[in-house]
Formats: structure tokens, sequence, C-alpha cells
């Protein structure tokens, strides 16, 4: 083939291997109509509409259809409705674009394609994007083509299109021009005289290979490409081609209202019975007044139009003008529906037009027509499409598929799950996470050897759950331990209670046909991952344990916003409602039940890794979660142990001085109650004091059974009611508080004391009093050690430390002790005894610093304390404009004043020290006044030396000295006064929620610490190494407050939260309906349901009004038919007496 376009030699094969070889393709070049050109193909009849459809995918890349649209009406001009005007060129080029259409139509710039042309040139020139374009392919007969010479006798050069003229005239006779508004033209060599309507038999040939293709639009699966014929006004003759495709299940959409053969259509489809020769030919001369029609003609029609009408599922008749509420793509999809919905109940022929409904986001339509009753679905009909709706975050389709019997737990396995992390946006957040963590792996891998190297996917990232676990374990810490492991790895970690080490280089590989144990928190998480809110709320609203999994998503949401470049998702994932959502839920179970809501703060959380919802809001840094008032009253009731909430302090500390008072009223205690002899009793739920029992004491833990000595004798009850009334008040945090605040001032005077009057140099010292003071700090040592690195944290020695780190009095703690200890070795060698004195006078300050941390407690002084440490911040930005006008002045002043004096000394004090005192008004006059200047009379100023003032530019220093005090006393401090009132209203309405999270932290920690404080506190940590060694205690007390309940209870504390779930968002859906908005939306939709139900008045008034025509005719044909079989009658002929006769049974 010659390699010109517009040629039809043949091309050799292996210049263009996709190349269709056989047809006479080019591209023609409108004149006038700037650069726009169009490509085409010339072919004869005959040709097979497979290699019409691959050219039009392989050579000329047109993307796959997902439907297509074919028009059929009038190819001649008529005079077009406004209505129907902007139905092709508003309506099916939007539906096109939106369903990712193709359409075929004319080619010629005629009647209806005419309209749709100009609708896709104002699309393509109104489009900002390349990807989204409407693709419209024009089918003509060269025959009714104008300047068809010039398509039949190019012989162009290669790469040389075909000059087209465009005629504006619009058609001469019979020939019409090509349409310059369409981009692809297949052009059908005429052939054989006499052999019919060759072009309609193509166009029926490729619609029906067309609709036997599949396509993978929409989601993971495939569907059959939906064929729908569009009829648009037409004659007489289209009824051949309607025929022809309602034999092939084509079908069609009529607009009625458009004129021609579409409204005698409209007017017959629902009445087929009454559809006889002398109706149609009523309706025909109607239509058609101008054209006369022979009584053979007529006859034929009729039994083409009772044939097309005996096919009433693959006819869909809309008025536009009448019913313009649904767009033309909801009506596209309406016909789709129907044509498949007569003919079968079975749900798997409903799901290439489900699949439909997914893709194009008409759930409306899928609860109208689909999901209506008639057809049983079944959870596994569901699982393609439910994998369709997840994958296009389509949420509502989601719900619409449970609740219509999708099950999730039989339909999520962990090959799914697989498959819809590896469907993540590649430009995405969690798609560059998988990707470094598979990179990771495949490093890791790389240095087992060359063999395992080899086994490596090649091509686009393959991500595995493995790499998901890994992605969670960055957010989520401790929460996701063992998640997405193999049954093996969880259960050893369950049962050992510690991290179960991998083999280096390998995963722990899951069965991916296994179900998901959990798969709405699956889901859930995927969709958080995702940042798909709506869909992640509907999952947390399926699946258990909300207030865990609300809490969850927060602290996801906040490591990702952290790591997204994205400016405007990172808005969307701090703007999300997670945390609203586990306070409101929350909120709802505690005005339930306040003993389960505690019981819910504590209990360990079986779908995240055994941790509870306070360490998942610690980890979340959920400020207004602990701001709650639930949360506080259960760390009050934490806080003060069994004694009762508000005991005054005066009380507690004269049972400091004397412990007898413990055992008086002095101190009011809960109810004593027998101490549980072990798990066996935990079990009896039945009776609501058990569960009570279990429930209101949230400080405390399942213990072993506890020996008294003697108890078995007469002494025993009083024996435990000493021991136990003894554990109750050393045990209270409060207590430990108080007792560490006490034994803390003792340290300080201790440490002042030495400091000031026992501080002996190295013969002599050190002293009694200071020895203590080393034995107290090193106590104080052993306690950080403990809190730092004697935890129950399942890490490694250095993610302790570096949690430990994390807090800033642990920062505090670490730089006093430092500098105590750099204060004792300068203090034991007599040559830096004087430093070691200042380095522990510095110490002191440090130590001194530390009380603050223990007054974050007080209600009114730890807000305060969040204010200061705020307003730290704002002296530091005025510290940095201060230093730029402090340099500026003292250089400027240093070089008026003592241009000679170069020494170091003097001139650090000139530069920085002396201005930063004149802002406080020490102001040396003497040193800047000239008229005060003697440097005679001052010892320190003598004449030629380098201390007397140069008074060359003295009235310079002087006006330097104004600006300068009235930048930095006026305009600077207002500003920072400015700024620290700013900062003051600002924090003061958050404060109080800053102060409750503080106070959080302050309870959990002297929670976990020993009943006694340091230096006494040595024989807590000798007490917990002896348990330790001997393995005495079965579970140790926890930094964050945990609990095991028993499973019994464990699941009745789980459901009585779903249902609190349940009637939170009730009350949600309830208040949404009452809102204005919600009003508004249901009034609309009652006046569309009066519309329609008006709509259907005047449709019935159609009928009685065609019934009562309809009973005139048959009248007037009885009366003819007796008029004729009387003697004497008008001589008819027989066909058409038949004929009669067929239309008097038919009345």
């Amino acid at each position: 083939m010659q390699p010109a376009q517009g040629s039809c030699l043949k091309r050799p094969p292996d210049a263009a291997p996709r190349r269709v070889p056989g047809l006479c393709r080019g591209e023609v070049d409108f004149g006038g109509s700037g650069k726009k050109r169009g490509k085409f193909v010339k072919v004869p009849s005959s040709v097979t509409p497979s290699v019409l459809f691959n050219l039009l995918l392989t050579e000329w890349h047109l993307p796959a259809p997902n439907l297509v649209v074919s028009l059929v009406g009038e190819e001649q001009p008529f005079p077009m409705k406004a209505w129907l005007r902007d139905v092709l060129r508003k309506g099916l080029v939007k539906a096109a674009q939106s369903t990712g259409a193709w359409i075929l139509t004319s080619a010629l710039r005629v009647g209806l394609a005419r309209h749709v042309g100009q609708a896709v040139r104002d699309h393509s020139l109104a489009s900002t994007s390349t990807k989204v374009r409407v693709v419209a392919v024009g089918i003509a007969s060269l025959g009714r083509i104008l300047h068809r010479r010039l398509l039949d006798d190019a012989q162009a050069q290669e790469d040389t299109p075909i000059y087209y003229p465009v005629d504006d005239g619009g058609s001469q006779g019979p020939l019409c021009p090509l349409d310059n508004n369409l981009s692809h033209f297949i052009l059908v060599d005429p052939g054989t005289p006499g052999k019919g309507d060759e072009l309609a038999e193509l166009r029926l040939r490729l619609e029906e290979h067309i609709s036997q293709q599949r396509t993978g639009y929409g989601g993971t699966g495939s569907i059959e490409i939906p064929v729908l014929c569009l009829l648009v006004n037409g004659d007489p003759s289209t009824l051949e081609r309607m025929s022809r495709a309602v034999e092939q299940a084509a079908p069609w959409l009529i607009l009625a209202g458009s004129g021609g053969i579409a409204d005698v259509l409209a007017a017959l489809v629902n009445q087929p019975h009454l559809l006889v020769p002398q109706v149609a030919e009523k309706q025909l001369r109607e239509k058609f007044p101008g054209e006369h029609f022979s009584w053979e003609a007529i006859m034929h029609w009729t039994k083409l139009l009772q044939h097309i009408t005996s096919h009433p599922h693959l006819l869909t008749v809309y008025d536009f003008e009448q019913e313009a509420s649904e767009d033309l793509d909801t009506v596209i999809l309406k016909a789709l529906v129907k044509a498949c919905k007569s003919h079968s109940q079975e749900a798997q022929d409903y799901l290439d037009e489900l699949k439909l409904a997914v893709a194009w986001d008409r759930v409306d339509i899928a609860k109208s027509e689909i999901f209506s009753g008639d057809v049983e679905w079944k959870s596994c009909d569901l699982e393609e499409v439910m994998m369709d709706a997840l994958v296009s975050n389509k949420p509502e389709f989601v719900r619409l598929f449970v609740d219509n019997g999708a099950n999730m737990a039989d339909f999520l396995t962990y090959g799914r799950l697989q498959q819809l992390y590896r469907t993540v946006a590649p430009k995405s957040l969690l798609f560059r996470l998988l990707q470094r963590k598979l990179e990771e792996g495949r490093l890791a891998l790389a240095g087992l050897g060359a063999q395992q190297s080899r086994e490596l996917p090649a091509g686009s990232p393959a991500f595995s759950l493995y790499e998901v676990s890994r992605v969670l374990k960055d957010f989520l810490q401790d929460a996701c331990r063992g998640l997405y492991q193999d049954g093996w790895a969880t259960s050893r970690r369950t049962v050992d209670r510690g991290p179960v080490k991998r083999p280096m280089g390998q995963k722990w590989l899951l069965d991916l046909s296994q179900k998901s144990k959990d798969p709405w928190r699956d889901l859930f998480l995927w969709a958080v991952l995702q940042n798909r809110h709506e869909m992640a709320t509907y999952f947390w609203a399926m699946g258990q344990e909300g207030v865990a999994a609300a809490l969850a998503a927060c602290k996801i949401l906040k490591e990702m916003s952290r790591l997204e470049t994205e400016a405007e998702v990172a808005r969307t994932m701090r703007e999300a409602k997670y945390e609203q959502l586990a306070l409101d839920l929350f909120s709802e179970c505690y005005s339930n039940s306040a003993d389960r809501a505690f019981a819910l703060l504590v209990r360990r959380n079986r779908s995240w890794s055994r941790t509870t919802c306070l360490h998942l809001a610690t980890e979340a840094d959920t400020k207004a979660f602990f701001a709650h008032d639930g949360v506080q009253a259960f760390l009050t009731k934490i806080w003060w142990g069994d004694m009762a909430t508000g005991t005054p302090i005066l009380r507690l500390l004269g049972a400091f001085t004397c412990p007898a008072l413990i055992y008086t009223n002095l101190i009011i205690f809960s109810e004593e109650a027998p101490l549980r002899t072990g798990l066996e009793d935990l079990q009896e739920l039945d009776s609501l004091d058990t569960e009570q029992s279990l429930l209101c004491s949230p400080g405390h833990r399942v213990e072993e059974p506890v020996e008294v000595p003697g108890a078995h004798g007469s002494q025993g009850p009083r024996a435990a009611f000493l021991l136990t009334r003894w554990q109750k008040f050393w045990g209270a945090p409060v207590t430990v508080f108080l007792g560490n605040v006490v034994m803390y001032f003792a340290f300080l005077f201790l440490f002042t004391y030495v400091l000031l009057v026992d501080f002996k140099p190295p013969p002599q010292g050190p002293s009694g009093p200071e020895v203590t003071l080393y034995f107290w700090v090193f106590t104080l040592v052993l306690e950080e050690i403990r809190q730092g690195f004697f935890t129950d944290e399942d890490t490694h020695l250095v993610k302790k430390f570096s949690l430990y780190v994390e807090d800033n009095w642990n920062k505090c703690d670490m730089v006093a002790i430092f500098l105590f200890i750099v204060g004792v070795i300068c203090r034991m060698l007599p040559s830096v005894f004087e430093a070691g004195r200042t380095v522990l006078a510095i110490d002191f300050m440090v130590f001194t610093l530390r009380l603050i941390h223990i007054f974050a407690i007080h209600k009114q002084l730890g807000p305060k304390i969040i204010i200061v440490e705020r307003m730290m911040k704002d002296v530091f930005f005025f510290l940095f404009f201060l230093s730029v006008w402090l340099v500026a002045y003292g250089v400027t002043t240093q070089a008026l004043l003592h241009p000679h004096d170069g020494r170091l000394e003097w001139i650090f004090r000139r530069v920085l020290y002396r201005p930063y005192l004149q802002i406080f008004g020490q102001i040396p006059l003497d040193e800047i006044d000239e008229a005060r200047v003697n440097c005679s009379v001052h010892p320190l100023l003598l004449e030629d030396s380098p201390s007397c003032p140069n008074l060359y530019a003295n009235w310079l220093v002087i006006l330097l000295l104004v600006t300068f005090l009235l930048v930095t006393n006026v305009l600077l401090m207002n500003l920072l006064i400015a700024m620290f009132s700013y900062t003051f209203q600002v924090v003061q309405g958050n404060a109080d929620t800053f102060w409750k999270f503080q106070r959080y932290h302050l309870i959990v920690e002297y929670h976990g610490r020993p009943a006694l404080a340091p230096p006494l506190i040595l024989l807590s940590h000798l007490s917990l190494v002896l348990k330790r060694v001997f393995k005495k205690v079965a579970q140790h007390k926890r930094e964050h407050l945990e609990r095991d309940l028993p499973d019994p209870l464990d699941q009745k504390i789980v459901t009585w939260e779903t249902v609190q779930k349940e009637n939170f968002l009730s009350n949600v859906e309830k208040r949404k309906r009452d809102s204005e908005g919600e009003v508004l939306r249901k009034t609309a939709h009652r006046v569309d349901l009066v519309a329609k139900y008006l709509g259907g008045l005047r449709e019935q008034e159609k009928q009685i009004k065609h019934l009562e025509s309809q009973v005139n005719y048959c009248t007037l044909l009885l009366s003819s038919m007796a008029d004729t079989l009387a003697p004497g009658g008008a001589y008819w002929s027989p066909g058409k007496v038949s004929a009669l006769e067929m239309d008097a049974q038919s009345c």
C-alpha cells in the first residue's frame, strides 16, 4: 500500500503492524475551519464489523466505549423544536461525556446529525481537558456525499490530507456535505443497486458486534458494551431498521414529541392490540400530512409496527417536553434496565446494568429499577459490583448492596483486601508509603542471595498486606500489632504477650483465601488510609468498638496530614470529624451508664491489638476527648482511688503525719467489700450486683488471691480490714502525689541548706546532710530509670528511651541530674571546687523549676501554666526583634564614643549589656552628654585613655539614644504586650482543654508510680525487683490503665456500645431530617411527586380521549360494514373487506 494518506493501496505489513489492511483511509482538511482535520475510511458494504471496530480502537486510538448511542432519525432538513435541540446539543453530549459513550450518527451535515456535530464542536471548544472528549463517529454512504470525487480521485502524498471545502449552503439535491464538526468518518461504498439499504445493514451488524464485546468500565469486572438506539423524528422507512434491530434485542429510546415516526410509535406502543391499518394510516397521515401512502405500504408498515410493539421491553418512550426532570443519561440507563428487566428474573442478568448504575453513580435508579423487589439477590451475586463500588468510592452503593443481601463477612477475604490496596491512586500519599515499604522489603531481600532477588515481581508495584501492616505500624504503633499476619504468629504473640521475631528477609504470609476476621475494621482502615471519609464513616457505623475505631482514625489522619504535600488534601485530613465521632459516641454512652462508659475507656479492645481507648486517645493527641466530662470524672475517680472524692487535703496530711488516723472516720473510704478470691468469681455475671462490682472499680485490676497472715483465725476479718485500709490509702494516686510533693519540698530544703550552710571544701566535706542529698538524688535517678526503661511496652531500649525523652519534664529531669553529677564531680576536686558550687547552684534552679509540673494538677494554676508556656514563644520572637535594635544601636554608639577602645570585654559590655540596661532606665549620661562628660574628674575616664568618650559626634549619639528608647520602650514593648494579649485571648478559650489533657498525663504518671516517695522509694524498687525475680505477680501495673474483662462481660460491653452507637446515629439522622435544608429537600421531593401524579393524570386523560376516539372509530367502522353487507351496497375490494373484518374483530 502506498503510504500516502487518502490512498487505497496496501501498506507493507511491517510498516504498521496494527494497521488494518485492505481499507482505503486518509485525512480530510476542512477549508475555512482552521486546522480542524478528520480521519476517514472507505469500506465496502460487506466489510466485517470486527475489522471496523478494530480500526477504530487500534489505528484511530479511540477509547474503548462504555456505551454506544446510535442516533436514528430524519436525515433531511426539518424544523426542530427548541427543547429537542437542547436535548441533542446538551443532553446527548453531556451523557456521552459522563458515561464515556460513542455516538454513531450520520456523517452528513444535515438533519439531526447537523445539531449533534455542533454540540460536539461546542464541547471540544469549551473543554480544557484532553482526556475528556466526546467521540462521535459519522457513517454515511458515498453516494450521498457532496464532492465525492475529491475522496474517490485523491492521490495525495504521504501525510498530506485531502482538502474538502466547507459548503454552508447545505444540501444540493440528494447530495450533502460532510460534517466538519466530526472527526471520524466511515464512508460506505453503495455497492450493487437493488440490494436495499446496505448502509443500515452495516450499522446493524456493527452495533451487534459492539454489543457482544466486553469492557472493564467502572471497576474490576467486565461488562458487555451496551448499545442503545435513540430514535428522533424519522420517516416510515425507519421502521425497517427498527424491526431488524429489535430482532437483535437492541433497546430503543423513543423521544416523544420529536415528530415523525417517533410520535407514531409513542402513541401506539402501549396499545399494540389496537394497532390496525386504519389506525396506522390515521397516525401516518397526521405526522406526514404532505405525503401520500399506498394501501399496500400502510399494510406493510402496520405489520412492522405490530412486530416492533410486540417487544415492549425494548422500547422506552420519554417525553422531554412534558417530563424534563430527568437527564438523558438517567433515561438511557432506565431504558437499558427495562430491556433486561422484562425477560429475566435472574440476578445474573442484571449485573451489567447494575455495573452501569455503579459506574454512572445513579443509586436512585438502582433502588427504583433494579432493587425493586422483583429479583432475589444473593450475597455471591453482589460481590463483583461491591468491589466496583468500593474501588470507585461509591458509599451509597455499598450501603445499598449491604441492605439488599451483601454479606461483608463472606465477601471480604484477605485476597480482596489486598486487591483493594493495589487500586490505590499512584499520586496519593498511601501509594508512596506502600511503595517505600515495598522497596525497603526488596532491599532486605536483595541481601539474601540472587535466587530470592530474582523472585521479586516485575512491573507495577504489587503491594501486599505485609506492606500495609508496616504502614499501619508506623501510624498506630501497638494498636495494630499482629495485624495481617498469619495465625501462628498472632497466636504466639497473644499467648506470650511479646513480639514474635520474624525470620530475616521473610514475611508472615497470609492465606489470601481466608476470610477477614473483622471485615468492617479492615474496610474502615482502608477507607481512612484512602482519605475517603464518607465511606469510612459508614464502615465505622457498621463495625464494633466505635470509640476506639474513631480514635485510631484520628491518629492515622494526623500522621498522614503531616506527611501530605498537597495542601488541599492535608486540609481535608485535618478537617475529618473522627475525633468528634468518638466524643459524641462516648457522650451517648456516658449519659446511658457512667460505670460502663468508664469500663469502655480502659478495656482492652480485641480489634485493636488489645489497646485501650485511653491509649489510642493519647497517641492521637485528642485533647477534646480528654476534656469530656465523662473522661474527667473517670480520671477523678482514678485520682482519689477508693477514698471519697473531695477529701480535704489537711486530712490527708494528717494521715501522713499519723498513719493510725487511716483507721478512723477522718477519711471516708468506699464500702468495704470482701476480697476477691480468684478469677472464678468474675465469671458470674447473672446478677447486676456482680457487674456493678466489676465496673465500679476502674482503678483496679484482676489480681491474684491475697493471703493475709492469720486470716484463718479469729483475727482474720480484722487483719483483712487493716491491710485493705492501708492499701487503699497509700495506693491512691492522690496520696502518691502528695507524698512526692511533700518529700520534694523536703529535698529542696535539704538542697538549700547544703548549698548555703553546709557546703564545705574537700578536706572538711562532704558532710552528713550533703551525703544524704547525694543518696536522695540517687533514688531520683533510680526512679527515672524505672520510668524510662522498665515499662510494659513491647519495644526495644532505644524506642523506650525515645518515648521517655518526648516528655519535656523528663528532659528537665535529665538536665538536672546531669548538672548535679557534674557539680558533684567538680566539688570533689579542690581545684574546681568553686566551679562545682556554681554548677550546683544552677542545678538548684532547675530542680526548683520542676515544681511547675506539680502545680499542673491545680484547676486554676494549670491553665495559667499553659498560657505562660505559649507566651514564652512570643518572648523568643520579641527577643529576635529586640536583638536587632540592640546590636544596631550598640555597635553604632561604640564606634562613635569609643573608637580607640579595643578591649573585648568592654566592647561586649557596651554593645549588648549597656543598651539592654538603658531600656530599663539606666542611662550613663556622664559618658554620653557632652555637657556632663569630664574625663579628668572621673578616675576611670582619664584624658586620652580609651575609656574617655569621643565627643566629635555627640549630637548623633543623643539622637540615636532617643530613637532607640522610642523604638524599644514604646514600639517593641507595646508590640510584646499586644502579642501577649492576643496569645492570652487565643489560648484562654482552649486552656481548660489543654490543662485537662495534662491532668490525664499527671494522673497516669502517679498512678504508675510506687507508693513511697524518694528517698524511701528505694524500698518499693527492691520490692518490685524481688517480685520480678520470683514471679509472684502475674500482671504488673500498667502505665496506661488497662483491664482484661471476662469474656461474657466484655461481649456485653461491646454489644452495649453498639446499641449506643445506633441510638447516636438515629439521633443524628433525626436532627438531619429536622434541619431546614432537609425540610426543603423533602418539600422539593413532594413537589416532584405531585408533578408526577399530575403528569399521570394527564396521561390518563390522554388515554381516555384516545379510547373515546377508538370507540367512535369502531362505531363508524361497524356502520360502514353494515352498509357494505346490506343488499345493494357499494362494491369493495376483497382485500379491503378482509381488512375491515380484522378491524371489526379487534374492535
